[in-house]
């Protein structure tokens, strides 16, 4: 990851194994980069002169219990109705965001405004749902906990109470503000009038939510002790670079059946036929972008958007402009997937249709829990990985995002309710899977991005780029996040598996 001549020279294929490196059994917890233990990120009050001031209390979002996350044990039965109706909520919670960001002149007159009007009727409507919800639970033989209920309130958040990842000297682990203290009428370049919260479309990034990464002090740590029964493989896949522009802004894990489910855009290479609607069989017939025709599986991540005044095709859709995220979409310029292998462990091929997602998209609001976003730039790699901001890469230096993805999976379940708990990463010390567990290859993803360096001026972000999100999010780097679905044939995913087991790298 060098910056001189030889490493420049390094194929890459070699290049993605060594971000895999970096990132191996990445996640929850921290094994070979540190990315929540942000303890070498500058304090996001006083991290030097260009950085956005405090402006005075005010609301700039809304936050709810992600409900989703409660949700462990819907039958099958009933999963597909609960999906609708958490994508309700995710609707409501939008709706409640843009009405926030409309009556700005209403707030400032009126101090219990944001309660009676926004917060208020939406808590009644989560609470309808919630009640919804546990209706479906029930009704397909189910048990549903009644105290979730509690989860229908929400908050009205000020800049300097949102909760991406804590204040870096605590291990990552406080719910202290980790996008920075917000520029309340911060404009750039095409942007709006002061009044938002930065942003080309008034709701970020703003200037704290960056760093000149040549300022920040190395934060990656060594690999963990290999085992004599370590798999110590690579396989990587070449699936391109979503060139051909295939996009949507549905969620088929989260939300199926529920057309802009994501509320924001996703690049998607792998499985061609990837939307709301789709089903197992409609992957296997789908077409792949890859290479190796065997490998259908669906890589698919949120787009990420250079905010220059320009606009693109989505300014006036859903998902896109009408949800606050706007400007030019960057096609990568690499997009490298690898899978590894384990320190521990051999391990045994992934399952046939296996869903996993990586990061939280709602991590500003939820809380570092489950965040896994890996920012970073060419050059910069092994020294320096960051959570709670983007980087402003120096000239000839390329922003760069990565992800690990769990390696952990319970042998029986392909999903379960609320995403998560069939898979697992292991242990950040030892490599080792949680009991019951099994270990498989690990997916990794090294997305590259020819970025012009963003400028802080006056507290102001002038050409910002930022990830795709829910626009109650703010566009904070912490809610990064992949998808994946595992879709192989003619023994593809036994092919891996034994090339990972052999120590061979395999393409």
């Amino acid at each position: 990851m060098g910056r001189n001549t030889r490493k420049r020279r390094t194929p890459p294929a070699a290049r993605a194994v060594a971000a895999a490196a970096v990132l191996a059994l990445g996640g929850g917890g921290l094994v070979w980069a540190d990315f929540h233990a942000s303890a070498h990120e500058p304090d996001h009050q006083s991290w030097g002169g260009d950085a956005t001031k405090a402006a005075p209390a005010r609301v700039t979002t809304v936050s709810c219990p992600d409900v989703g996350q409660q949700l462990t044990n819907v039958p099958d039965a009933a999963r597909r109705d609960v999906a609708n109706e958490l994508a309700g909520l995710d609707r409501q919670i939008t709706e409640a965001y843009s009405r926030l960001a409309a009556t700005r002149d209403a707030q400032a007159k009126d101090a219990g405004f944001v309660q009676n009007a926004i917060v208020g009727p939406l808590k009644e409507k989560r609470a309808a749902a919630i009640d919804r919800i546990g209706t479906d639970v029930r009704r397909a033989g189910g048990s549903f906990d009644d105290t979730l209920g509690r989860l229908a309130a929400c908050t009205a958040q000020t800049a300097d109470r949102t909760t991406a990842g804590g204040d870096g000297r605590n291990g990552g682990g406080g719910r202290r503000n980790t996008g920075g203290s917000q520029n309340q009428g911060g404009q750039q370049n095409g942007g709006r009038p002061p009044g938002g919260i930065g942003g080309q479309a008034g709701n970020g990034p703003v200037a704290a939510d960056f760093v000149d990464i040549t300022k920040v002090a190395p934060n990656v740590q060594g690999k963990p002790p290999r085992l004599r029964t370590a798999s110590t493989g690579t396989f990587t896949t070449r699936c391109g670079v979503n060139a051909n522009k295939n996009h949507n802004t549905d969620n088929v894990i989260v939300a199926p059946g529920v057309a802009n489910g994501a509320h924001h855009l996703h690049d998607y290479v792998g499985n061609q036929r990837v939307d709301a609607f789709a089903g197992n069989r409609t992957f296997l017939q789908g077409g792949t972008s890859c290479r190796n025709r065997a490998d259908l599986s669906a890589y698919y991540w949120p787009v990420v958007r250079v905010q220059d005044g320009s606009r693109d095709f989505d300014q006036d859709r859903d998902g896109g402009g009408k949800e606050g995220n706007v400007g030019r979409v960057l096609t990568p310029v690499q997009a490298e997937i690898t899978y590894v292998g384990s320190p521990a462990a051999k391990v045994v091929a992934m399952p046939r249709f296996l869903r996993v997602i990586t990061g939280d998209a709602k991590a500003a609001t939820n809380g570092p829990a489950n965040a896994n976003a890996h920012w970073s730039c060419t050059g910069f790699e092994n020294k320096v990985q960051l959570t709670q901001q983007y980087p402003i890469c120096p000239r000839g230096s390329r922003v760069v995002r990565s992800f690990a993805f769990q390696n952990c999976w319970d042998g029986q379940n392909t999903d379960s309710a609320n995403h998560r708990t069939h898979v697992a990463f292991a242990d950040p010390a030892s490599g080792v899977c949680p009991p019951g567990f099994k270990t498989i290859p690990q997916l990794t993803m090294r997305l590259v991005y020819a970025v012009d360096p963003p400028a802080v001026r006056d507290g102001r972000v002038v050409n910002a780029y930022a990830v795709d999100g829910f626009p109650e999010q703010l566009h904070k780097a912490v809610t990064d996040h992949d998808d994946f679905i595992s879709v192989t044939r003619d023994g593809l995913a036994e092919r891996i598996a034994d090339c990972l087991n052999r120590g061979r790298n395999c393409a």
